[in-house]
């Protein structure tokens, strides 16, 4: 099965400069900076300690910031590299880029770049986030010694029957990692049986995420232009979610004359797809990019922009999670949590079905079975300003997996530094 995967990488690499160009068009890859994903380096590596996280990309990127900014108080570190796969990452990384942090695209994972990337930067950890395998880099990091971390790990039953399938090779591909830290009960069996020796519980990492959200800024011409009018967020929406809640918005206007629906798409380049499905059912669609130029007789306001998520949580307390009314297995309801939003859900959370389960158990979320359910639950929330007081909970438990997640970060850093 490797060397299956290895001439998969090598189709890959003789048909990535057409595959760039496409990419390029949709306007999904840097102009400049796409090298970095053929192991052209952008940046310079300083002399020191480097450790070096990847995740895939915004979601595992800001899961990691409290962490990254806490390790940079070590004087041991000298450099933390940040690499992703998104140029959305990329960008909402700008807004936390410090003097000891870099970021930069992770390169195509054949033999050849993965080397070339560790020879230049030589991290001292190799530290991987939620469900990033792969298998070149994995082999050449095992090689150089370096120690492998899986951190914040998250297996589904899906990914978990995949790797199945090729038994021998997952296997050889899981035992290179060094320790793992599932973020639930799921991921740590799923774990044991791929053959990962060394794996210990602390628990979910985005319960941690921005410890101080009293720092969030508010977005003050926002809360004035929603200031009489009843506001409801359908947040990480996926096809087909969009236009249930629509006609979510037709229905409620019959009651709230005054409503205003707000729109977070997961994919942002889906906009146009968005506004032109909205606009055949006769909704009036307002982009977040043009300003906040909500009217009157705006309907739908569309978040058509990269890291606002967090200023719109703060402004609406009713908060519908997508992902969870279609097939897709929800989308991580904890950062709405934290901020004090009611959180509303479809059945179909089975990738965070752990969290929900404690967001449930708690009267911080509620589950809708279908449109008529969650209609009349968002209707029930909106009636009134309803902030949850409950995420102080979650700020507890997150600070907790913060401290703990650092100190065992700083332990293999330094057990590392005495081997060499």
């Amino acid at each position: 099965m490797f060397f299956l995967y290895q001439i998969l990488i090598i189709i890959i690499i003789i048909f990535s400069p057409i595959i760039i160009l496409i990419r390029l068009f949709k306007k999904k890859e840097h102009p400049i900076r796409f090298k970095e994903k053929f192991s052209i380096q952008s940046k310079k590596r300083s002399k020191g300690n480097l450790i070096w996280f990847h995740g895939a990309s915004v979601g595992e990127i800001l899961s990691i910031i409290p962490l990254v900014k806490k390790l940079e108080k070590n004087k041991e570190i000298k450099t933390i590299l940040i690499t992703s796969s998104t140029i959305s990452s990329a960008i909402v990384y700008k807004q936390y880029k410090s003097k000891k942090t870099v970021h930069q695209f992770f390169p195509i994972d054949s033999y050849l770049f993965t080397n070339k990337f560790l020879k230049y930067w030589q991290p001292s950890i190799a530290i991987f986030i939620d469900s990033e395998i792969w298998p070149n880099m994995y082999l050449n990091i095992k090689k150089k010694n370096i120690p492998l971390l899986l951190l914040n790990a998250r297996i589904t039953k899906k990914s978990f029957e995949r790797w199945s399938t090729f038994k021998r090779f997952s296997k050889s591909i899981f035992n290179k990692i060094d320790i793992a830290y599932p973020q639930n009960k799921e991921t740590l069996n799923y774990l044991k049986r791929l053959n990962v020796s060394k794996i210990r519980k602390i628990g979910n990492l985005k319960f941690s995420e921005n410890q101080k959200n009293n720092l969030i800024q508010v977005d003050k011409l926002l809360i004035k232009k929603t200031k009489n009018r009843k506001v409801w967020c359908a947040s990480s929406t996926h096809a087909g979610e969009e236009i249930i809640c629509g006609k979510i918005h037709i229905h409620l206007k019959k009651k709230y004359s005054n409503l205003l629906t707000i729109i977070i798409p997961r994919h942002i380049r889906r906009t146009n797809e968005i506004k032109n499905n909205l606009n055949a059912v006769g909704l009036n669609v307002t982009l977040r990019s043009l300003g906040t130029k909500i009217e009157r007789d705006t309907d739908i306001y569309l978040v058509d922009t990269y890291g606002e998520t967090k200023k719109i949580y703060k402004t609406c307390k009713t908060v519908f999670l997508g992902g969870s009314l279609v097939k897709h297995g929800g989308q991580n309801p904890i950062e709405a949590a934290r901020l004090g939003s009611t959180i509303i859900h479809g059945p179909f959370v089975n990738n965070f079905k752990e969290v929900y389960k404690f967001l449930n158990d708690n009267g911080i979320a509620i589950q809708a079975n279908n449109m008529k359910n969650l209609t009349q639950l968002i209707s029930n929330s909106i009636k009134k300003i309803n902030i949850n007081t409950k995420y102080q909970k979650i700020n507890k438990i997150g600070i907790k997996i913060l401290n703990e997640t650092t100190k065992e970060i700083n332990r293999v850093l330094k057990n590392d530094t005495k081997k060499t």
